[in-house]
C-alpha cells in the first residue's frame, strides 16, 4: 500500500467519524468532539494532498496552506481560500476553551465536511 493510500484510508475514516459526530444534536461535547474531528481530518486533508501531488504530480509542498494552494492551481481544489480558511480555523482550535470561538468553528464545520468528502473524491477518482 502507497503513502497515498494509507493516507486515504486513514482520510476517509476520518471524514465518516466527522459526520458522526456532527449527526449528533448539539451539546459542549458533541461540539468539542466534533471540533476534534475536524482537526483529525484536517490534518489528513492537507498530508493526501502532500502525498497526491508528490505521487501524481511530481510537486513537492511542506505546509497545509502550501499545499492546499499548488492543489488549488493544478486544478485539483476548487476553492484555494476555504481551504485556507480551514487551516487558519485549525490553528484557531487551541482557544476552544473561550465558548464564542468553539460555537464559531464549529458552526462552519459542516460545510467543512462537505468540501472533506469532495476531496476525497476527487483524490480517489484521480
Amino acid at each position: 500500500m502507497s503513502k497515498l493510500e494509507a493516507l486515504i484510508k486513514q482520510f476517509d475514516k476520518a471524514i465518516e467519524r466527522l459526520e458522526e459526530v456532527l449527526n449528533e444534536p448539539k451539546n459542549s461535547i458533541v461540539r468539542d468532539s466534533a471540533i476534534q474531528r475536524f482537526e483529525f481530518s484536517l490534518d489528513l486533508a492537507w498530508k493526501s494532498v502532500k502525498a497526491f501531488l508528490e505521487e501524481k504530480k511530481g510537486v513537492v509542498c511542506n505546509s497545509p496552506k502550501e499545499c492546499f494552494r499548488e492543489a488549488f492551481r493544478q486544478g485539483i481544489l476548487e476553492y484555494e481560500d476555504k481551504w485556507v480558511i480551514y487551516v487558519d480555523m485549525r490553528n484557531e482550535t487551541v482557544h476552544t476553551y473561550k465558548e464564542e470561538v468553539a460555537d464559531k468553528i464549529y458552526k462552519q464545520l459542516p460545510e467543512a465536511l462537505n468540501n472533506f468528502k469532495g476531496l476525497i473524491k476527487i483524490i480517489k477518482d484521480s
